[in-house]
């Protein structure tokens, strides 16, 4: 297993949820961490006030990363403060729960814009920094729902089910050059984009609960420590889909 201490991890939609844990079971590991958050910057604040206790460096920064210029500045302010990305974890993402006949042309590339676009966006702006360190992790967060479909809708599973696709080109291209690529594909975890889906129930799920966002950052934990996994989507959703 890497070492992580002194490594910089970037987490996208980090302010809350997932993000929120990952980015500080990052920290507990010893990375360095950037936060990012569209609109939530005081939840954001408390993040880094939380991973700067645990004596590790961390930055927020707010940006859009749907749009390739907020990506930009989030990656060169990130490398500008701390040096190369070596992690970096997309999570950003929306879930905006309909019935099929009222999704709307917008709703669907909002859908794909923020899930989708976004991971091949950021991934494109750190990928240059890991190939000069030779090393480097890359962990997407799809979902359940690109693999049975889910309880949101056609627009979020299929910008889920893109985010695999993402993965297994990524993975083959830079195998060779010290860089993993995976995904995480979480069903029903306890966050506020859950709980506020009517559909979202955990009788849905064999074990009987939602999951636990801190139980989705150990697996992300164990992605960024090793090198021999890549390619690969690692199910954390209770034995809702089994593969």
């Amino acid at each position: 297993m890497d070492d992580l201490k002194g490594r910089l991890a970037l987490v996208t939609g980090s302010s809350r949820g997932i993000g929120r844990a990952i980015a500080l079971a990052l920290a507990q590991a010893g990375a360095d961490v950037v936060l990012n958050f569209r609109t939530r910057a005081a939840e954001a604040a408390a993040v880094e006030r939380e991973i700067r206790r645990l004596e590790r460096q961390c930055l927020s920064v707010q940006a859009d990363v749907s749009v390739a210029g907020e990506v930009a500045r989030l990656v060169g302010a990130a490398q500008d403060r701390f040096g190369p990305i070596g992690i970096l974890v997309n999570n950003a993402g929306i879930a905006k729960p309909q019935p099929i006949e009222e999704i709307t042309e917008r709703d669907w590339d909002e859908a794909i814009d923020v899930n989708l676009k976004s991971c091949f966006l950021m991934t494109a702006a750190a990928l240059p920094a890991m190939r000069s360190l030779k090393w480097g992790r890359i962990i997407n967060l799809s979902s359940v729902a690109a693999q049975v479909g889910g309880v949101v809708g056609p627009h979020y599973a299929a910008s889920k089910a893109g985010m695999l696709g993402l993965t297994h080109f990524y993975a083959q291209r830079l195998a060779k050059e010290g860089i993993t690529v995976n995904s995480i594909a979480p069903a029903l975890v306890e966050t506020e984009m859950v709980t506020s889906n009517l559909n979202a129930r955990p009788e849905r799920i064999p074990i009987g609960r939602f999951g636990l966002p801190d139980e989705v950052a150990e697996v992300a934990l164990m992605l960024a420590r090793n090198g021999y996994i890549t390619g690969q989507t690692i199910n954390v959703n209770g034995g809702w889909f089994m593969s």
